[in-house]
């Protein structure tokens, strides 16, 4: 409040010391004290009554409260962005990854044509000889079992035809 150091202290100290005595000094000192005193306390009480009147405490509260949200909305928006980054990350690793099965693909496809084309098994069926059985019928494989797909064709040699033709 005032700017009052040690060498103005001793100045009026020793003013005072002139005027008012040595005999009356220390109770002058006491009641000035006393006054000073309740001057202090009148305005701590009119300080406290104003803030109960305007509510201070109320606007702490809000102020502390604000400082909260916004620390609260600065760390939402931060996982958010953070957020982002993972989606974004794995989106690019899908993306990778889908064209790296992509790439694997068109290699098998070139690599398939490339490739003399493998006889499947019909194929390998169909270009062996026909083996006929001691009853007469024309069974499609060599080795003398027949299968599904050739016992159609025995039920057919029984009325006297093989594939169609007549046996010879």
């Amino acid at each position: 409040m005032f700017d009052i150091g040690f060498p103005e202290l001793i100045l009026i100290s020793i003013v005072a010391l002139l005027v008012i005595g040595p005999e009356r000094l220390p109770e002058t000192i006491r009641s000035i004290m006393l006054w000073l005193g309740r001057i202090r306390r009148a305005f701590t009480n009119i300080k406290n009554e104003l803030e109960q009147e305007i509510g201070v405490d109320e606007i702490r509260r809000q102020l502390h409260n604000e400082t909260i949200m916004k620390d609260i909305k600065e760390s939402k928006e931060k996982i958010a962005d953070a957020l982002k980054e993972a989606d974004q990350s794995i989106d690019e690793f899908k993306h990778s990854i889908n064209e790296s099965i992509g790439a694997a693909k068109v290699d098998t496809v070139k690599t398939d044509t490339a490739k003399p084309k493998q006889a499947s098994e019909g194929d390998i069926r169909a270009s062996q000889p026909a083996i006929t059985t001691t009853d007469g019928t024309t069974d499609g494989t060599t080795d003398g079992t027949s299968d599904s797909a050739t016992d159609s064709s025995s039920d057919s040699t029984t009325n006297g035809t093989v594939d169609g033709r007549t046996k010879p």
